[in-house]
């Protein structure tokens, strides 16, 4: 597997896992996008993202992170306050 292959699959993955990981940590989804954007941000700064199709896949990643971390803290919330 090449280099680029490995790195096209850490950018779907690890993103998502990084802003669940986060949200759990801190207890807030948007804390934990912020905080994966800051790494993510940092990595792109020291070199180690060199594609456009890099990008979009941290981006689309980050999303559905977002998406499922926003759906995580509602599902906390509703059973620690019942209606």
């Amino acid at each position: 597997m090449e280099l680029f292959e490995t790195k096209l699959i850490l950018a779907i993955f690890a993103p998502a896992l990084l802003v669940v990981l986060f949200t759990r940590v801190t207890y807030h989804h948007i804390v934990g996008l912020i905080l994966t954007v800051a790494l993510i941000a940092a990595s792109v700064y020291a070199g180690y993202t060199h594609n456009w199709l890099l990008y979009i896949a941290d981006a689309l990643s980050l999303t559905v992170g977002f998406w499922y971390a926003k759906r995580m803290v509602k599902h906390a919330r509703k059973e620690i306050e019942p209606d």
